[in-house]
């Protein structure tokens, strides 16, 4: 390179480290990052794992009977995995990624609302403490791309509204078709993309009537995209939502808790956004962004009080970036507060690295408050809602495995069913063991799980060992067990042997050749 060359190269540098979305995006992709391989995955992960790494066949036509409202995420993430492999931190990375894609949107949007730098990197970097954006920063689920295309989508439907040609148009559109085939109930933000949009709409003239029919197009054109799973969704929710319960207005009340993963960051983030309504600034951009996020919770609220609920913490994820980037002008109105009151004392160079340290103090405060709860989620077992230590339970069966054995794992629950694949992910290709009880796998039943066997006796394996897994811990695991199951156990392989507690699940060996 000549010395020319490195002239113009640094002055590229110089404005790429200055951009507002840069370093939110480096900061969340640190903090997902931090420990990503060591949660064990969990039965939701597993769920991934087995769906995605199927033939694209074979995934395209389990998808026609269960969990089709992930159906875009699996055939995603099957891409994915047939390029960089299904490890624990290759499984995760893609949500880790929309994360820091996230980040970066919701930057840009709070430096477009609020003006300057200082609310969009303070909102970018608010985002990436939150404790439940690391939580699912780490999981191997839809939630973190589903937040990453809302985010995207608010900022380009800005930029539509200030210059609406095809350029801004056809992006906004692409991303509300990925979170609603991600996960259909984020086409909800569209009741709080209202409050972007009404400004505009009471204006008169051309621009107006212009963006009376282009609106109402982009969000048929990114709905049709979703139709497929919308469709095959409603016939599957009663399966995949059936555990739901109807949410009270409690529920509604303190939804900030959950869906920040700490009551005492929600606070901060109400307190921040009071800031920004309440000082002198820009009021409206504030207003909008609270509005951005609290309707679409409102909404689902509502529709979940009829037969099915939608209403769970992880699914209103992508509300978070409303409120990061309304806490992000909140410093930016302390910061103009500031700045303002000490005018007449400082110099321009010590009113902006006052302001600056100040925003830096607010950003790290709320960091402090959310350390406590970022730790929690970053443990072997912080995944499982309950105590599912896969990774534990494989480690045994393949100390002590011969060929020939067989798994034997309760069917029927979903909690269940995923027992048996959530440990077969942990062995290695050398331990295969004899799946007991099943008349059809997952795949060949076209599911996410197997089919029992009507007749247990004729399911036994070919062995004379088995491994046998079921939830919790009992020093009687064959007592979870259906009668015929266990007749049939004992006349194969006899009583149980080695039965081994391990905070979740319980591990026996039944050992017929003794």
């Amino acid at each position: 390179m000549t010395s020319g060359d490195q002239l113009r190269y640094r002055p590229a540098v110089l404005r790429l480290l200055q951009t507002v979305w840069l370093w939110p995006a480096l900061i969340m992709l640190v903090v997902g990052g931090y420990r990503l391989g060591t949660p064990d995955l969990w039965r939701d992960e597993v769920a991934s794992w087995t769906a995605a790494t199927r033939p694209l066949g074979d995934l395209l036509r389990m998808l026609q009977h269960v969990d089709a409202s992930n159906g875009t995420y699996y055939v995603l993430l099957h891409g994915w995995t047939a390029v960089f492999g299904d490890s624990v931190i290759s499984l995760r990375l893609p949500s880790v990624l929309a994360m820091a894609g996230a980040a970066g949107f919701v930057a840009l949007t709070a430096e477009r609302l609020f003006g300057g730098r200082v609310a969009g990197m303070s909102a970018g970097a608010l985002f990436a403490v939150v404790p439940l954006v690391s939580r699912y920063a780490q999981e191997a689920r839809s939630y973190a791309l589903v937040t990453c295309a809302v985010a995207a989508a608010t900022w380009f439907l800005l930029r539509a509204l200030d210059e609406p040609t095809l350029r801004w148009w056809a992006p906004y559109c692409v991303a509300m078709a990925v979170a609603g085939a991600g996960h259909l109930v984020s086409l909800s933000t569209l009741v709080g993309q209202l409050a972007l949009v009404t400004p505009y709409l009471v204006r008169r003239g051309a621009a107006r009537r212009r963006l009376l029919w282009r609106l109402p197009l982009a969000v048929a054109v990114a709905a049709l995209a979703a139709l497929p799973v919308a469709v095959l969704g409603n016939r599957q929710s009663g399966r995949q939502l059936g555990w739901l319960a109807r949410p009270s207005l409690d529920q509604l009340w303190h939804f900030g808790e959950p869906l920040f993963g700490s009551a005492r960051v929600f606070h901060v983030f109400v307190v921040l956004g009071l800031l920004a309504l309440a000082l002198p600034g820009r009021r409206r951009p504030a207003v909008q962004l609270l509005l951005l996020a609290v309707l679409p919770v409102l909404a689902v609220w509502v529709m979940s009080r009829g037969s099915t609920s939608y209403f769970l913490d992880r699914y209103l994820l992508f509300t978070v970036p409303a409120w990061a980037a309304l806490a992000g002008g909140g410093i930016r109105a302390v910061y103009g507060a500031v700045v303002a009151v000490a005018r007449r004392t400082r110099t321009p160079r010590e009113l902006r690295v006052a302001g600056l340290l100040l925003a830096l103090g607010l950003v790290a405060t709320a960091g402090v408050v959310a350390l406590p709860r970022q730790s929690l989620v970053r443990y072997q077992g912080s995944h499982s809602q309950s105590k599912e230590p896969y990774q534990a339970a494989a480690g045994l069966i393949a100390a002590g495995y011969r060929p020939g054995d067989g798994l034997v794992v309760p069917l029927g629950d979903q909690a269940w069913s995923m027992v048996g694949p959530g440990v077969s992910y942990y062995l290695p290709d050398r331990v295969k063991p004899y799946p007991v009880f099943v008349e059809r796998s997952a795949a060949q039943a076209e599911d996410l799980f197997p089919v029992a066997c009507p007749r247990p006796a004729d399911c036994t394996g070919p062995g004379r060992r088995a491994w046998l897994l079921v939830l919790g811990d009992t020093a009687d695991p064959l007592a979870v067990l259906p009668g015929d199951q266990v007749a049939a156990l004992r006349e194969r392989y006899g009583p149980p042997d080695r039965v081994t507690p391990l905070g979740g699940v319980t591990l026996a060996l039944l050992d017929g050749t003794r």
